[in-house]
């Protein structure tokens, strides 16, 4: 109730200069989510404004979703920024289908989005990021990336990296300059719909092989390569899509060796890194044989569609940005330049961290809602995965969820041949709020607690 904003350091009509200091002081910390604001009439004398000015300043600030109003109560912080989809399917109420990052106030996007496209602005103008840019990535932005990348992988450099409009860009691409019609890929029976996607535009078979709670079985990863001679092995080795998986470093080190061993190359979705970014990528174990993909996807937002490839040596390199030159001709400039700047001056840095924390918190709270339910997840991961309980039959788990408004996702989506084992990935992530996260899972644990489920189901 104390908050007075400091509108010198802001341009432009005086309702919006309080909304960009109200975001501002989100993002430093100086207002916390759930906290409350002054009354209109309150703020207003407080700024010597006239009570229009103001009010408009909170209607702009509701609509960002900055700002929440509780009937009785006031005006208070929001906890998310994430607005209601206005296309969901007629049943579904809450859609925890696709596997997003959640928007948490403090991660602030509006604001620092704008904040660098000005700067990028001031720095060089729109301009200069509306024509044909280098296929890839210029040498100052594919040094930006290789810096970012290199605590995770050592011997990123700038010379290996290709930008590309999103990692499924880069699967599409890898399969196109490994494989020919026919070839097979080898990856987990479970694994990510974009690369099974890539793999029947182009014709090629994917093998999925046995998985445990760290992911591909090394002797099912052998026996499947010794088999099929595949051209490439495809992995999600850290929170792996739709399981969870996470290898661990004795693991990663099998898999390289077989790799290695068996004479083919890996592609290396790292996607989900960021959130745990302790773990070592097995590009660091074989950065001779890895195409490494990584991507702000899953750490920042999809739709700025920014990632990037690192390539094993020179002549890949060429290859995959020839590739991406003859397909899409080059990443979206000015969204490079944004990202770019956000890796260059440390906003990317804070933004995941923020985006890491609400992902924690609220697989904190799925483990309250399902507790003694048997899932599988990781401390900051977005999504889980659970497995279809026995007294549920085919698809009728899905099928009463969907009935209850809630969307999730089963087994088919993800499996790479025959005998996937049966579960629902739920993406966390995905929900507005964690108001709204909850009663998606008290709906989830309801259907899964309880055997009355499978007699209700017609």
């Amino acid at each position: 109730m104390d908050w007075v904003p400091t509108l010198s350091e802001w341009q432009g009509p005086m309702f919006l200069r309080i909304v960009d200091a109200l975001a501002a002081d989100i993002a430093s910390g100086r207002l916390n989510r759930g906290e409350r604001l002054p009354t209109h009439r309150a703020l207003a004398s407080a700024l010597d404004l006239d009570l229009t000015t103001v009010t408009r300043a909170y209607g702009e600030a509701r609509r960002r979703g900055l700002l929440e109003a509780r009937v009785g109560q006031g005006t208070f912080v929001s906890e998310t920024t994430a607005r209601a989809s206005a296309d969901l399917p007629a049943p579904v109420n809450i859609d925890l289908s696709m596997n997003l990052p959640p928007q948490p106030v403090e991660a602030n996007l509006d604001l620092r989005i704008a904040q660098g496209l000005a700067a990028i602005r001031a720095e060089a103008g729109f301009s200069a990021y509306l024509g044909y840019s280098r296929p890839g990535g210029s040498a100052q932005e594919r040094e930006a990336a290789a810096q970012w990348l290199k605590p995770r992988v050592a011997q990123a450099s700038a010379e290996r990296i290709v930008i590309f409009p999103g990692s499924q860009a880069i699967i599409f691409n890898a399969l196109l300059a490994l494989t020919a019609p026919g070839d097979v890929v080898v990856t987990e029976a479970l694994t990510f719909p974009g690369i099974k996607a890539a793999a029947a535009r182009l014709n090629v078979r994917l093998v999925g092989v046995a998985m445990d709670g760290e992911g591909a079985r090394p002797d099912a990863l052998d026996e499947a390569i010794r088999k099929h001679k595949p051209k490439a092995v495809y992995l999600v080795p850290t929170q792996q899509n739709p399981t969870t998986a996470t290898m661990g470093a004795a693991r990663r080190k099998a898999v390289a060796e077989i790799i290695r061993k068996r004479g083919t190359v890996l592609i290396e979705d790292d996607v989900y890194g960021p959130l745990e970014p302790q773990v070592s990528p097995i590009a660091n174990l074989i950065p001779e044989l890895t195409y490494y993909a990584a991507s702000i996807a899953k750490c920042i937002a999809p739709a700025l569609r920014v990632a990037f490839l690192l390539a094993p040596d020179a002549a890949a390199e060429q290859k995959m940005r020839g590739n991406l030159q003859a397909s899409l001709q080059m990443p979206p400039a000015l969204m490079v330049a944004l990202t770019t700047h956000w890796l260059r001056t440390g906003v990317a840095a804070e933004i995941i961290r923020a985006i890491r924390n609400e992902a924690a918190a609220r697989q904190q709270l799925a483990a309250r809602f399902l507790k003694g339910i048997t899932y599988a997840a990781r401390p900051a991961s977005h999504h889980l995965w659970m497995p279809v309980p026995s007294h549920f039959a085919g698809t009728d788990l899905l099928s009463y969820l969907m009935r209850h408004g809630l969307a999730v996702v089963g087994e088919d989506a993800f499996a790479a041949g025959e005998g996937a084992p049966r579960g629902l990935r739920v993406s966390l992530g995905a929900a507005r709020n964690r108001a709204e996260l909850s009663q998606a899972l008290q709906v989830l644990s309801n259907a899964v607690k309880t055997p009355l489920g499978a007699t209700q189901i017609v």
